[in-house]
C-alpha cells in the first residue's frame, strides 16, 4: 500500500495544483518510483490511497496500467486519516493472505526492500517490521531486544515507554516504511483518523513485536519541503 493522501502543504504552491505524488523527479512522477521499486521487489497489486487532488493520482496510475501490476484505490472522505486510519480504511481492499508493504508516497530510497520483506519472514512474522535509520530528527523509535518499546520526541519532552526494557535500547528514527502482518487488521481498535505508532505501541505493551530494520548508509530522503526535492532532484534524478 501507497500512502498518497498528503497535501503536501509544505511544497505549497507547487502542490496546489499537483498532487505531491505526481511531482516529478528526474523525468518521473515521485509514486512511479515508489510503484516500480516495491514491484520489483515482489509486489504483484497496489492499493493506492489518496485525498488531495485523488483524480489526478488515480488517472495517472491507470494511465500507467498500473506500472505492471493490479492497482486498486482507497479515497479518504472526507480525510486526511493519517497513517493509521487510512491502513484501516483500506482494510477491503486487501487480500490479507501474506505480509504487505506499507510505504509513504514521499519517501524516496535505494533500502533493499526485497531484503526487508525476507528478514521479516524470517523472524517468525512479527506483527511489523519497520525501516530505521540514523539521521538528524528529534523524533525516533525505542527498541530493545524484544522490539519496539517506544518513542521520543525532543520538541515536546516525550519519553514514552510502554513496558520494561529488555536489554539496551536503541533510539533510533522510523524511516517511512514498514513490513505488517494481515493480523494487524483483527487487533486495531483505534478508530477514526490516528497514527499507525498508536496501535504498535499499544500492542507492543502486550507483547507484540514490532522489529526494526537497519537500513543505515541507503540513499534515502523525506520529500518534504522545497530543498528536499531539490536533493531528490540531485541523488535520483538519474537512472
Amino acid at each position: 500500500m501507497i500512502l498518497a493522501a498528503g497535501l503536501g502543504t509544505r511544497l505549497r504552491p507547487l502542490t496546489d495544483h499537483t498532487p505531491k505524488a505526481l511531482i516529478d523527479v528526474g523525468g518521473m512522477p515521485i509514486i512511479e518510483r515508489v510503484a516500480r521499486r516495491l514491484i520489483a521487489a515482489g509486489a504483484d497489486r497496489l492499493i493506492v490511497n489518496t485525498a488531495h487532488l485523488a483524480q489526478q493520482i488515480e488517472d495517472y496510475v491507470r494511465s500507467a496500467d498500473g506500472f505492471g501490476v493490479e492497482a486498486v484505490f482507497s479515497r479518504e472522505n472526507p480525510g486526511p486519516l493519517e497513517t493509521g486510519g487510512a491502513l484501516l480504511e483500506a482494510e477491503p481492499l486487501f487480500r490479507g493472505d501474506a505480509p504487505f508493504f506499507l510505504h509513504n508516497a514521499d519517501i524516496l530510497s535505494d533500502i533493499p526492500l526485497g531484503e526487508m520483506y525476507a528478514a521479516h519472514g524470517a523472524a517468525g512474522e512479527p506483527l511489523a517490521t519497520v525501516a530505521v535509520l540514523d539521521r538528524p530528527t528529534t523524533r525516533k523509535l525505542l527498541f530493545d531486544d524484544r522490539g519496539l518499546l517506544g518513542r521520543t520526541d525532543q520538541t515536546k519532552g516525550l519519553d514514552l515507554r510502554v513496558r520494561p526494557a529488555e536489554g539496551e535500547v536503541r533510539a533510533i528514527p522510523f524511516a517511512g516504511i514498514h513490513v505488517l502482518s494481515p493480523r494487524i487488521f483483527g487487533l486495531m481498535t483505534e478508530r477514526g483518523a490516528f497514527s499507525i505508532l498508536d496501535p504498535y505501541l499499544r500492542l507492543a505493551a502486550a507483547g507484540e513485536r514490532i522489529l526494526p530494520f537497519r537500513v543505515d548508509g541507503y540513499r534515502w530522503i523525506d520529500v518534504g519541503r522545497p530543498e528536499q526535492l531539490e536533493e531528490a532532484r540531485r541523488r535520483f534524478g538519474e537512472g
